[in-house]
């Protein structure tokens, strides 16, 4: 008789605030073909002459900002997700990161030791991209070839139209909305524009129009930018938030070339002046709480917004480990293994 299990594969944290940490996180990171997308030669000068350098030093203090008596908030609220998913299915359910600890490696070890065999992997991102679902799907699949080749696997697709995704988005949020506030801003992890050209199957359609991401599209299935849309446009009927008080903006943005568009940094200077005072953000291209949420928006964004004439911006947290995101997680597993 087989023996089922999960693997939930989020993005990775550096070890520890230290300097040393961080530049050996952002070293493995950078490096990974998918994420810098040049030839080889290439992205290692820009990694290791231009970013490691002064980057890590920069990072280390917003991590520090940020950083929880446990470790990290995106490691520690993931390990919260693998257990509360494990006691409610009632089978093994393993932690990896894609970059630094826990490893893909580690974790695959940990299923094998279990004795699993048929194995459902759940890339922890909601929408497609090469730097980040298709790294960590690809790197999983590696693995398992190498050092796990009796486990038969599949992988949980990109869930940003999921209905359990969608409900418990909305859940976790809801409270939020009770208040009084002027405007909602969707904030999604930016991507180089080349990123969504080289998802396209087609090869013609992504970014080829103005209004590509609407309708439907054999591109869609692999465009970020079409699913970031689509969340939000559910989610926002889903919740009644209506169509004049909320916006899409994209962060995070790293180099020289043109990245997904409007740039958050730049909305956040924006609103105040078009009378937004109380403003909430969302970040829904995350699942827990990480760097890019707690302190890009809750910190610096908010400093910014404030600055630019606003009276407060809130963040609204991911769904973390909010019942709801794991009876979701709990369907969108079940749906992958044989009846």
């Amino acid at each position: 008789m087989s023996k089922r299990g999960t693997l939930l594969v989020n993005l990775g944290s550096p070890d520890s605030t230290s300097v040393g940490d961080v530049r050996k996180y952002l070293r493995q990171f950078l490096m990974d073909e998918r994420v810098i997308d040049s030839p080889f030669l290439v992205r290692w000068f820009l990694v290791n002459c231009l970013i490691l350098p002064t980057r890590p030093k920069e990072s280390a203090k917003a991590y520090k900002e940020i950083w929880w008596e446990e470790g990290s908030p995106l490691v520690e609220i993931s390990r919260r997700q693998q257990k509360l998913l494990a006691e409610k299915m009632g089978m093994p359910v393993e932690l990896a990161m894609r970059y630094q600890n826990p490893s893909i490696d580690d974790a695959v070890a940990r299923l094998k030791e279990q004795g699993v065999d048929e194995l459902v992997v759940v890339p922890l991102f909601p929408h497609y991209a090469m730097s980040s679902y298709e790294s960590a799907a690809v790197e999983v699949e590696k693995v398992l070839k190498r050092d796990a080749p009796e486990i038969s696997m599949s992988m949980v697709p990109a869930f940003f139209d999921h209905p359990e995704y969608l409900s418990a988005l909305v859940d976790a949020s809801s409270d939020y909305f009770k208040e009084d506030f002027d405007h909602l801003l969707f904030s999604f992890h930016g991507l180089p524009e080349r990123h969504l050209r080289k998802s396209d199957p087609t090869g013609e359609h992504c970014l080829a129009t103005p209004d590509c991401c609407e309708g439907c599209h054999p591109a869609h299935e692999f465009c970020y930018r079409a699913q970031c849309y689509k969340t939000v446009a559910e989610f926002v009927k889903m919740a009644g938030i209506p169509e004049e008080k909320y916006s899409v903006a994209f962060q995070s943005r790293l180099g020289r070339d043109p990245w997904i568009q409007p740039y958050t940094d730049k909305v956040l200077e924006e609103l105040p002046k078009q009378g937004v005072k109380r403003l909430l953000v969302m970040c829904p291209a995350f699942v827990a709480d990480c760097l890019e949420t707690l302190e890009e928006i809750g910190m610096r964004g908010k400093e910014d917004f404030i600055k630019a004439g606003g009276d407060d911006l809130v963040l609204v947290p991911c769904m973390n480990d909010h019942a709801a995101w794991v009876d979701a997680l709990e369907k969108m597993v079940e749906e992958k293994f044989p009846v």
